[in-house]
C-alpha cells in the first residue's frame, strides 16, 4: 500500500507542502525576528504537515494508518536525542554553577593567545570531537568553555560559534566512534575506514581553508585590553572558587567518553559529577541560587535542582561575566524539544506519503554524468535535512534513495557514502528547525542563521564534494 500510495504522487504535488513551510517561514521570521523559534515556527511546521495530509488523503487516497505509522515511526528515531537535550541542558547549568566553565575559562584566557584564538576554537574542537565521535558531545561541554573564553577576549560570539561548530564536525565526520559516520557507511553498503579514507579527499581541502579563514580573523580582530581582561579574571575569582580540583570533572567525562559508555549513560555521569564539585567547592553560589544567606540541607537541594532545570542568574559585578554564566538547564530546552517534535512530523507525514520519494525520483530522471550524481545527492541530503530536520533520518533516506542508482551506475558505495556525509552530517546544524541546528543554538546561546555564516567547513564540505566530483579526482566505475 505505502509503495503504491507512493506512486500515486507527482513531484509537482509533492513540492506544495514544502512550498507552504517556506512561505510561511519568511513570514515568521520577518515578523517574528529573533522570537521566531518560541512558537512560531512551530506552528509553520504543524501548518505545512496538515497541507501534506489534506493533499495526501483528499487527493490522492493515502490512509491515515500509513501517514501515521510514519509520523510515529520519526518522533521515535528522535526520543533518545531528545533525552539527551535535557541532560545537555543540565549539563550546561551544573557545568557552569560548579566552576567548571568559570575554571576553564580562567586558565584558558592566560595560555591562549588571543591571535590565534579563533584557530585554536576549530583545531581544539576538532581534536576532541575526532577522539570522542560526538559532536553534540564537544560543543556542549569544551564549546561552551571556548565561547566564554572568545566572548571575555573580545571576540564576536558568531565568529567564535563558527569556529567551534567547524572544529567539532570536521572531527565527528572522520571519527570512527561517531554515529554518523557509521550510519552512513554501513546504510551505503561501504567498509567504514575505507569510507573515512575516502572522505578525507574532500573533508580535509574543507577543513584546511576553514582554519586558514580562522587564522587571518584573529589577527584582524580587536580583542579587549589587558585591563578589561584583568577585571574579568578578578570578577570571576570573587564570584566562583577556581580550583584545578575542578578540572577533575572534564577530565572524569573524557575517561567515561574513552571507555565508550552510552552518549546518555555519559552525559548523566558528567552531570552528577558537575553536582558533586557544586556541593563541595561552591557553596557561596548555591547561597546565590537558593536566595538565602544560609545554607541549609532545604537550600542545597533546592539549589542543586535549579541548577539543573531552571533559568538561573547571577550578580557578579561584570556585566560580560554575568550574562556569561546566565543558565537555562533543562528548562532552555523546551523550546527545542518542541521544534524538533513538529518538526519530525513533519518530515514524517512526508515521508510516509511518499512525497521525498517522488521529488527525489523527479531529480534522478535527469541525471546523466558524474558531477550530476554527486551534486543530487548533496542536494538530497540537504534537502532531507530541511523536510525531515534530522540527520540521522536524511542520511539513512539519501543512502536508500540512490544506493541502487549508483550501483546500476558502477560507481562504488564509498561515493555514495562520502557524497552523503557531506552534505546530511554537515549542514543539519546550519538549518534553525533542524534538531542540529537548534540544538547547538541553544546551547551556544548564538542564533542559528547568525553563527551559519562562520561555519565555514560546514558550508565548504558539500560544495568540495561537488568539486572533486567535477574534477573526477579518484572517482572509477566497475
Amino acid at each position: 500500500m505505502e509503495k503504491k500510495d507512493e506512486k500515486m504522487i507527482p513531484a509537482s504535488a509533492a513540492l506544495i507542502p514544502f512550498a507552504v513551510l517556506l512561505l510561511m517561514l519568511f513570514f515568521v521570521i520577518r515578523y517574528f525576528g529573533s522570537s521566531a523559534l518560541e512558537g512560531a515556527s512551530q506552528v509553520s511546521l504543524l501548518v505545512a504537515s496538515a497541507v501534506c495530509v489534506a493533499i495526501a488523503m483528499l487527493v490522492y487516497k493515502v490512509r491515515w494508518h500509513v501517514l501515521e505509522t510514519s509520523l510515529v515511526d520519526g518522533v521515535r528515531n528522535v526520543s533518545s536525542a531528545i533525552v539527551m537535550l535535557l541532560l545537555i541542558g543540565g549539563i550546561s547549568g551544573t557545568w557552569m554553577l560548579s566552576g567548571v566553565v568559570p575554571t576553564l575559562i580562567y586558565y584558558g584566557l592566560q595560555i591562549i593567545n588571543p591571535k590565534v584564538f579563533l584557530l585554536t576554537c576549530c583545531v581544539i574542537s576538532a581534536l576532541v570531537s575526532l577522539l570522542v565521535g560526538s559532536s553534540w558531545t564537544t560543543i556542549a561541554t569544551i564549546g561552551i568553555a571556548l565561547v566564554g573564553i572568545g566572548q571575555s577576549q573580545g571576540f564576536d560570539p558568531h565568529w567564535i560559534a563558527g569556529a567551534v561548530i567547524s572544529g567539532a564536525y570536521f572531527g565527528d565526520k572522520i571519527s570512527p566512534l561517531s554515529d554518523t559516520t557509521i550510519l552512513a557507511s554501513s546504510s551505503a553498503g561501504a567498509d567504514l575506514f575505507s569510507h573515512i579514507r575516502y572522505m578525507l579527499i574532500t573533508t580535509v581541502p574543507a577543513f584546511v581553508i576553514s582554519i586558514v579563514i580562522f587564522f587571518v580573523a584573529g589577527f584582524t580582530t580587536t580583542v579587549s585590553d589587558d585591563a578589561m581582561i584583568a577585571d574579568f579574571l578578578q570578577a570571576l575569582q570573587n564570584s566562583f572558587t577556581i580550583s584545578p580540583w575542578l578540572l577533575v570533572v572534564p577530565l572524569l567525562t573524557g575517561v567515561l567518553i574513552a571507555f565508550r559508555l552510552p552518549a546518555l549513560v555519559t552525559l548523566f555521569l558528567a552531570m552528577v559529577f558537575a553536582v558533586v564539585a557544586m556541593v563541595c567547592l561552591q557553596p557561596q553560589v548555591m547561597q546565590a541560587v537558593a536566595q538565602n544567606a544560609t545554607l541549609s540541607f532545604a537550600d542545597g537541594f533546592v539549589a542543586v535542582f535549579k541548577a539543573i532545570y531552571g533559568h538561573i542568574t547571577l550578580s557578579t559585578g561584570n556585566d560580560m561575566l554575568d550574562t556569561l554564566v546566565a543558565t537555562r538547564g533543562m528548562a532552555g530546552m523546551l523550546n527545542t524539544i518542541w521544534l524538533i517534535i513538529c518538526a519530525v512530523c513533519f518530515g514524517g507525514v512526508m515521508l510516509g506519503s511518499g512525497m521525498i520519494h517522488s521529488i527525489t525520483r523527479m531529480i534522478i530522471r535527469h541525471i546523466r554524468r558524474r558531477a550530476a550524481v554527486v551534486s543530487s545527492t548533496v542536494f538530497t541530503g540537504l534537502f532531507c535535512n530541511v523536510c525531515l530536520a534530522d540527520q540521522y533520518l536524511s542520511i539513512i533516506l539519501t543512502n536508500s534513495l540512490f544506493k541502487d542508482f549508483y550501483d546500476k551506475k558502477g560507481y562504488e558505495p564509498r561515493l555514495l557514502s562520502r557524497s552523503t556525509e557531506d552534505s546530511a552530517t554537515v549542514t543539519g546544524v546550519l538549518i534553525p528547525w533542524n534538531s542540529c541546528g537548534m540544538t547547538q543554538a541553544t546551547v551556544l546561546n548564538v542564533a542559528t542563521l547568525s553563527y551559519l555564516p562562520y561555519c565555514f567547513f560546514n558550508i565548504l564540505s558539500p560544495v568540495m564534494s561537488i568539486i572533486v566530483a567535477v574534477v573526477g579526482y579518484k572517482i572509477k566505475k566497475r
